[in-house]
């Protein structure tokens, strides 16, 4: 299975690890990198239970040491995960036999699926972590709440340019002060960068939407040269800096860390960061409603999600979950108060409207 990290379905799409369909959504007794794993707790209630979709891996790994098992010992109530792909499990809520409970997928996803009635209206005075952690208004809806967001940067060499720093998405497109090859990503590995083009192109951040598409296309187009690879997971944009077959690429925030350990000189950008966030939704018709709500409940809690990103580098939308991290281990994170304001957040009702048309126009672009 795809770490979750790598694979832009768990963000955009929402597609786990298993493509095998409605059918293999049954195997809820599955073990390993299957459909599904439960988590065994100590609490002692006994019978009573919640199926949360997510996209497993690592990220579900960290889900599991940081949230479900410290919840079934705080409850009673036993975590059974599935990892589904979309359209399966649109396809069991639309049956009225949704095989989940709690839906963990982004906030765009969640919003796709408001438009098709698979999401139940939440109550949010059941879920009191909303408030308590201080979760932004932006990421409260009627039917999600929004609990972490990964960030879309720029990386490069240390070692490249003599000492100087690129700081902008300006200096990205200058290949004559910041020579070599760059990468950027396919519609595979995530929404097109349109939002860089136009940043590097003069727009401020806070007037980027409704994106000019054929002005970023044009400024897309003056880079088209240089771009070695276009990358479509996760890894790649490490492995092409790390065999300096670029000097400089798009990533996803949390990639650079371990890249940095090994001893590679690179390092990331974060100003005119894309934003976009992860959160919870409970599916239409959910058999085990009540469960899910105390679930999504713990999982938003400033102090699960600074768990979270203690086992996993996931970016809190509480606030108040950096100040119970180490300083080593905010600043580590894209999220932190000194980061913040240097990004963005995607206007996600722009992509859903655009996404289609934008994408067969890069593909296009690409080939030439």
């Amino acid at each position: 299975m795809k770490d979750a990290r790598i694979d832009r379905r768990l963000f955009l799409r929402g597609i786990g690890g298993v493509t095998a369909g409605v059918a293999t959504a049954t195997a809820l007794s599955g073990c390993g990198t299957g459909t599904s794993r439960s988590v065994a707790g100590s609490g002692g209630k006994g019978g009573k239970t919640v199926v949360v979709r997510d996209s497993g891996g690592s990220y579900g790994a960290a889900l599991q040491k940081a949230i479900y098992t410290p919840f079934t010992q705080e409850t009673g109530i036993q975590v059974k995960v599935l990892n589904l792909d979309d359209a399966p499990l649109l396809a069991q809520i639309k049956q009225g036999r949704p095989q989940c409970d709690l839906i963990n997928n982004s906030m765009m996803s969640h919003t796709k699926y408001v438009k098709q009635g698979a999401l139940e209206k939440l109550d949010l005075d059941r879920v009191k972590s909303v408030k308590s952690a201080k979760i932004p208004e932006n990421q409260i809806t009627d039917h999600a709440v929004g609990s972490s967001f990964y960030g879309a940067c720029m990386a490069y060499r240390t070692d490249a340019f003599g000492g100087r720093k690129p700081e902008s998405w300006a200096d990205f497109w200058d290949t004559k002060v910041f020579k070599g090859g760059r990468s950027m990503c396919n519609p595979d590995g995530d929404l097109p960068e349109l939002e860089f083009a136009l940043l590097a192109d003069g727009v401020p951040m806070d007037k980027l939407y409704p994106l000019d598409v054929d002005r970023a296309f044009k400024v897309l187009t003056r880079l088209r040269g240089d771009i070695k690879k276009f990358w479509d997971s996760g890894p790649l944009p490490g492995v092409l800096l790390s065999r300096q077959e670029v000097t400089m690429s798009t990533v996803w925030d949390g990639r650079i860390a371990d890249l940095q350990k090994q001893g590679v000189p690179v390092t990331r950008q974060l100003n005119g960061m894309r934003r976009q966030f992860q959160g919870y939704a409970i599916a239409k018709g959910a058999a085990n409603a009540d469960n899910a709500y105390q679930l999504m409940d713990f999982s938003l809690r400033a102090e699960s999600q600074a768990a979270l990103a203690k086992a996993f580098p996931s970016n809190p939308s509480s606030p108040l979950a950096y100040a119970k991290l180490t300083e080593d281990e905010r600043n580590a994170l894209a999220g932190a108060p000194k980061y913040y304001d240097k990004g963005f957040d995607t206007d996600i009702d722009w992509w859903l409207k655009n996404e289609s048309a934008v994408t067969k126009r890069w593909l296009e672009w690409a080939r030439g």
